[in-house]
């Protein structure tokens, strides 16, 4: 498979999805046309939704692309620790003149209705978050022609990943903006989140697949690093956060660089399950309080973070953003992966040998 995901790409680069509405169709395609392999973030969309953003995007490309997919959750929140912390939230409730949202809004994001439109119409790659799909599932999208990855952030989940005959492994670095992709959310596990170098060493030695790398990678050199580390590919999602083409709002590109915004770590604050972003009031003020209620506090919290942005308080937004973010560079998307990928030659170019063990 590694062949047949390299085949599609011009440059090892995979734009990450970014649910929320972020990854438009339209960088999608330009991430695409420049010759990295573009993707469509399905999570928190309809089925109809998804399809729409699919067609919209095979009218303006014709080269190969992903859409992202969120794994249904089981449910395991204790609704106690949900009422607890929407009292806790009354404040922000007073502050943004708005109510909290339904927390039992759903748990599988219309996950079935999704796998159907991808079976019927077919794209070139599928990638899954928060858990594994089933060995029916994933062989029913490969006789489809789709290739399969599956996000992982132990060599445990990665092996889990092998054995249910997925073809790749996103491996998903502590310095990740946005949720990490755990299998199972396990309050006890919160700090134990592996950096993507000795990660990808670790699920490099467990598993037999093409491995695509992820975490906090800003520049070509980052990307010639974990090739030479084992990867096929680099998947980079707040490199492209500040392009113009992406649909984050000024506000969150804006902090990216912003030096008021000193540092990121993994919270619970707007969602319930660890993702990581820029610190905030919301997230210094609530982040210690939040429970292990994922997607119960995202459905709680939504109200909220919209109103946050439609007033213009970054203070009150989920700023997802990883580690690299101050190296984010306002570039349109083309220009990002052409700049990205003379990096990368540069780096190899530099290394003793020419990068010929590349």
């Amino acid at each position: 498979m590694s062949s047949a995901l390299t085949d599609l790409l011009a440059h090892p680069i995979v734009q990450a999805p970014m649910a929320g509405g972020v990854s438009l169709p339209q960088l999608a395609a330009a991430v695409a046309d420049a010759g990295a392999l573009g993707f469509l973030a399905a999570g928190y969309k309809t089925a109809d939704g998804m399809y729409q953003e699919i067609k919209t995007l095979r009218g303006i490309t014709k080269r190969p692309f992903g859409v992202n997919l969120f794994m249904p959750q089981p449910e395991y929140a204790d609704p106690a620790a949900v009422e607890v912390y929407a009292h806790q939230l009354a404040g922000e409730v007073t502050w943004y003149d708005t109510g909290l949202g339904d927390p039992d809004s759903g748990r599988d994001d219309g996950y079935d209705a999704k796998l159907a439109v991808l079976l019927d119409n077919p794209v070139p790659v599928v990638s899954f978050h928060f858990g594994v799909p089933s060995p029916d599932v994933l062989d029913s999208l490969r006789r489809a022609g789709t290739l399969t990855l599956v996000t992982a952030t132990t060599a445990e989940e990665a092996l889990a990943v092998q054995r249910a005959g997925a073809d790749g492994v996103i491996v998903q670095g502590a310095e990740a903006g946005g949720h990490q992709g755990t299998h199972r959310d396990n309050p006890e596990t919160d700090g134990a989140a592996i950096g993507l170098l000795s990660l990808l060493a670790q699920v490099r030695e467990s598993v037999d697949l093409p491995l695509v790398a992820a975490g906090g990678i800003m520049r070509g050199s980052q990307i010639a690093a974990v090739l030479a580390a084992g990867a096929c590919a680099a998947q980079l999602g707040t490199a492209f956060l500040a392009t113009p083409e992406s649909g984050a709002h000024a506000l969150h590109k804006e902090a990216l660089t912003n030096p008021l915004f000193v540092r990121t770590e993994l919270t619970r604050a707007f969602s319930g399950r660890p993702a990581r972003g820029l610190v905030n009031r919301f997230v210094r003020e609530h982040g210690p309080y939040a429970p292990a209620a994922y997607p119960e506090v995202h459905h709680l919290t939504s109200p909220l973070r919209k109103k946050a942005a439609a007033s213009g308080d970054a203070q009150g937004m989920a700023l997802w953003a990883g580690q690299g973010h101050r190296m984010a560079r306002a570039l349109p998307a083309g220009e990002l992966v052409a700049l990205l990928a003379d990096e990368i030659a540069a780096a190899r170019a530099a290394l003793p040998d020419g990068g010929e063990q590349a």
